[in-house]
C-alpha cells in the first residue's frame, strides 16, 4: 500500500475517496486523548499527550498536556459513565474559563445536573499543536 499525497512544512495532503477532494492529514488526527477513572483515585487507563491528571474535586479533572496546544480554542469531545442503581451515563464538558493552551478542565454531571467521580472518562482533543 501506497500513501499519497503532497507535504510542505510537515503538512500531508491526503486525496479523499471520492479523488476530488484532499483532507490535511495532520488536522484530522486527535492531539491528545485520555481514558481515566475518577472514582476514588484519578487513575489514567490510556492515554496520548497527557502529562499529569488533576483531581480538582468531586467530578472534577484538569489535564496538562505534555506537548501544549497552539491555542486556547481547540475542540473536545468527552464523555462517560457510571452505573447509579440501574441508570448510566452522564456528560462530560470542559468550563471555557479553564481551558488554556496547557490544560483543560472536564466536569462530570448527571442529567440532574449533580456532579460526582465517574468510574469511567474519555475525553478526545483537536486543534493546533505549539
Amino acid at each position: 500500500n501506497t500513501l499519497t499525497g503532497t507535504s510542505t512544512a510537515g503538512s500531508i495532503a491526503v486525496t479523499a475517496e471520492g479523488n476530488s477532494t484532499t483532507t490535511n492529514l495532520q488536522q484530522g488526527l486527535a492531539k491528545a486523548w485520555c481514558h481515566w477513572n475518577q472514582d476514588s483515585t484519578q487513575t489514567r487507563r490510556d492515554n496520548f499527550n497527557i502529562a499529569t491528571i488533576t483531581d480538582g474535586g468531586t467530578g472534577d479533572t484538569t489535564f496538562t498536556y505534555t506537548n501544549n496546544m497552539g491555542n486556547a480554542n481547540y475542540a473536545f469531545v468527552g464523555y462517560g459513565s457510571q452505573h447509579i442503581g440501574t441508570a448510566a451515563g452522564f456528560s462530560a464538558y470542559e468550563t471555557d474559563a479553564q481551558t488554556t493552551s496547557q490544560s483543560n478542565k472536564f466536569r462530570s454531571i448527571t442529567v440532574a445536573g449533580a456532579v460526582f467521580d465517574a468510574q469511567s472518562m474519555q475525553a478526545t482533543l483537536h486543534g493546533d499543536l505549539a
